[in-house]
């Protein structure tokens, strides 16, 4: 088996259907397995070290659920498969990564049952590891808004130059490599810009950078909807699959990120204007009631 045929196993399921396949190369299957596991041993863990605060555990796991299955289906099933032939199945694939599964896992918050999964050793090793001055402060600067919002944006501009998405298409390695960047940065913008229990949120500034990053991506959107050329012809050559010409496809793949991509993260940001507003008349309100 060649290195490249390594990350493209599939298994297809019809003769002569090769668009139908699951992807079950071990670079994609083993880490989804292992992440299920280790989440698993440590949500299990803390449910059997205490009954306080089950609701909430019970909610992160169920979002944990729905983003790792949403992971699951974008990188195992047939919308694997259909993305390196038809241009608007990889756009879709691309969103559920960045807009779909990243938010969910945010939300989740995994790290408590995931470090709860080590050995005790393990724990205090990760403790200490991620207590450096070097990595305190690498981390400090990636998880400034602003910052994480154009780390964001550049990994999904320059994945899109033509160059670099027909060599990821033609390349296992650079494919996966493509992916782990979108969603790797994607975690990082929605970690930086969800709220989360105990920590002082600037609604204002995350506002801004949702509605920033709904702006350019769907600039990116528009201009793949409009443009009369084929941005990446290999990854159109099959577009008849959906009954679409190589154009159409196109099209449709921007459609894609201008449209309900646009709208996650619009309505994410209408979501954080609501909350603030809401607090904001809140600290209002409980401020009047502070004796002079």
């Amino acid at each position: 088996m060649s290195f490249d045929a390594f990350f493209s196993t599939s298994i297809c399921y019809g003769a002569g259907a090769p668009e139908a396949g699951w992807t079950l190369a071990l670079p994609i299957t083993l880490p989804l397995a292992a992440i299920a596991l280790v989440y698993w041993a440590g949500a299990s863990r803390l449910w059997r070290r205490s009954a306080r605060g089950r609701p909430e555990r019970l909610r992160q796991g169920l979002l944990f659920c729905a983003g790792w299955g949403v992971l699951t289906a974008a990188l195992v099933s047939p919308i694997h498969a259909l993305g390196e032939r038809v241009f608007a199945a990889h756009m879709i694939e691309h969103e559920l990564l960045m807009a779909v599964t990243a938010p969910l896992l945010v939300a989740a918050c995994p790290g408590v049952a995931l470090i709860w999964a080590l050995p005790r050793s393990l724990r205090r090793g990760t403790g200490k590891l991620t207590r450096g001055r070097v990595l305190q402060a690498v981390w400090t600067a990636a998880t400034r808004p602003l910052n994480a919002t154009i780390i964001h944006g550049i990994a999904i501009w320059i994945w899109h130059i033509p160059v670099l998405f027909e060599a990821a298409l033609r390349q296992g390695v650079l494919h996966y490599a493509q992916h782990a960047s979108f969603l790797g940065t994607a975690l990082l913008f929605w970690w930086v810009l969800l709220p989360r229990p105990g920590r002082q949120q600037t609604y204002g500034s995350c506002v801004m950078h949702l509605f920033f990053t709904s702006l350019h991506t769907g600039l990116l959107g528009v201009l793949l909807l409009m443009s009369p050329k084929l941005w990446y012809p290999e990854n159109a050559s099959n577009a008849a699959l959906w009954g679409l010409s190589p154009i159409e496809d196109q099209q449709l793949a921007g459609l894609v990120m201008w449209v309900p991509a646009g709208l996650i993260y619009g309505g994410a940001a209408l979501l954080l204007a609501g909350l603030w507003i809401s607090n904001s008349a809140t600290r209002e309100a409980t401020d009047g009631l502070r004796p002079g």
